[in-house]
């Protein structure tokens, strides 16, 4: 069995990209816990991911200027049909994977099957992407304070985050 070393891949991944320092992944001695404050039955849940997704456009309509700067989040209706996202994603290995599940890397249909059955109270309106970048620091600074402040907007119980 062939494993791939991901954290090589990565690093070898940035110091192609030009980056002078090899990628650091961060690291906390004390990671923030929180319980849950009532049964995941009861909880408002939202999901964030760095996947780029997008909607598509009918073919010859023009996209309208909403670009995003890295560190930016963005929100997208979670009632939008799966058909119509795709990822913009152009950081991810080709060779080893591709992004066509979009399930699997970006679990809506599993979240609204967990609201359907009970499993968790609801979701948000809208789920979120975090257009990341290689700065820890643009994440910590920038990043994290617009997620939690849409979290507190929300009143989001629980934040599902998924990384690509």
């Amino acid at each position: 069995m062939n494993h791939v070393r991901y954290m090589d891949r990565i690093r070898d991944y940035y110091i192609a990209q030009g980056y002078e320092k090899p990628y650091q992944w961060a690291h906390f001695e004390d990671v923030p816990f929180t319980p849950l404050k009532k049964p995941l039955s009861e909880s408002k849940v939202t999901l964030f991911s760095t996947s780029d997704v997008s909607i598509k456009r009918p073919e010859g309509e023009e996209l309208p200027a909403t670009e995003t700067t890295v560190g930016d989040v963005y929100s997208v209706p979670w009632d939008t049909p799966l058909e119509t996202l795709y990822s913009r994603q152009e950081s991810f290995d080709r060779y080893a994977t591709n992004l066509d599940d979009l399930n699997s890397y970006l679990p809506l249909t599993r979240m609204q099957e967990f609201v359907e059955s009970g499993r968790i109270g609801s979701v948000t309106e809208n789920f979120h992407n975090v257009n990341r970048g290689y700065s820890q620091k643009l994440m910590l600074d920038t990043s994290a304070p617009a997620a939690l402040e849409m979290c507190r907007d929300e009143r989001v119980d629980i934040a599902v985050l998924t990384p690509v």
